[in-house]
């Protein structure tokens, strides 16, 4: 009779750690979700605000059409990115493509006075730090929900519970180049 006392309490104990372990990672998952929420809020404002700036500039450089297109059309891939894996990628192409839409806009004086230009830069600007501190919180709680389903012990109730790892923002390398802006 002890012993089946003691197998029973034994159980319940693996049973209430089971539950533990699952209702932190359902947690984890939750948190990394809604911080890749307010990525996406930020990129979406992002977004919106550069057919605004393109066409700003396009009326101080009219012949640079290959950088218009190049913003437009990064900026189209990453509102249409469908996961959380093409929406990275797709945002870290929008800002090299960003990146040298700035750079561009550099060599022309009136436009650097132009307030239009200055408020969107402005905006544009708020909203990439905006973006930067996110993806940071994000990058947090990704490591902190991929910490709990790769260590042991909690790395078994994750996998028996098919957890997944979340994958990071990360930057590429282009992005990590000073763009190159030829006339």
């Amino acid at each position: 009779m002890t012993g089946i006392v003691i197998v029973v309490g034994l159980l319940l104990v693996l049973v209430c750690y089971v539950i533990g372990v699952y209702n932190k990672l359902v947690n984890a998952r939750n948190k990394v979700e809604n911080q890749f929420s307010q990525v996406d809020i930020q990129l979406k404002r992002r977004a919106d605000l550069i057919p605004n700036l393109v066409e700003t500039v396009k009326g101080y450089a009219k012949h640079e059409e290959g950088t218009f297109t190049a913003v437009i059309e990064a900026r189209n891939k990453a509102v249409n990115a469908g996961t959380v894996n093409e929406k990275i990628e797709a945002n870290n192409e929008l800002t090299g493509a960003l990146n040298k839409l700035f750079a561009l806009a550099e060599a022309y004086p009136d436009l650097k006075a132009n307030e239009n230009f200055l408020s969107l830069q402005n905006d544009l600007k708020d909203t990439e730090d905006k973006i930067t501190y996110a993806r940071q919180f994000y990058n947090d709680s990704a490591m902190g929900y991929n910490n709990l389903t790769q260590m042991f012990p909690s790395n078994i109730v994750a996998n028996i519970f098919n957890f997944k790892k979340f994958e990071y923002f990360k930057a590429e390398e282009k992005e990590k180049e000073v763009p190159k802006v030829e006339f």
